[in-house]
């Protein structure tokens, strides 16, 4: 995943991934640059995915 198109869209990304993934709430989204393997770990947990899937869900957001 592109560090660079996290961060820059990162609201926007937030926003569909609240809409597909209803039980997603604003704690489980908080990004902190540097951070991203503990935003991935946490979606992994929420959403039942492996690291790999949720990789590939924030790449096609």
């Amino acid at each position: 995943m592109d560090k660079l198109r996290l961060e820059g869209n990162w609201n926007k990304i937030k926003g569909k991934l609240k809409e597909e993934y209803g039980e997603l709430t604003d704690d489980d989204l908080v990004y902190e640059e540097g951070k991203e393997d503990q935003l991935i770990g946490k979606l992994q947990e929420k959403l039942g995915k492996t690291r790999d899937e949720v990789k590939a869900i924030l790449r096609d957001m």
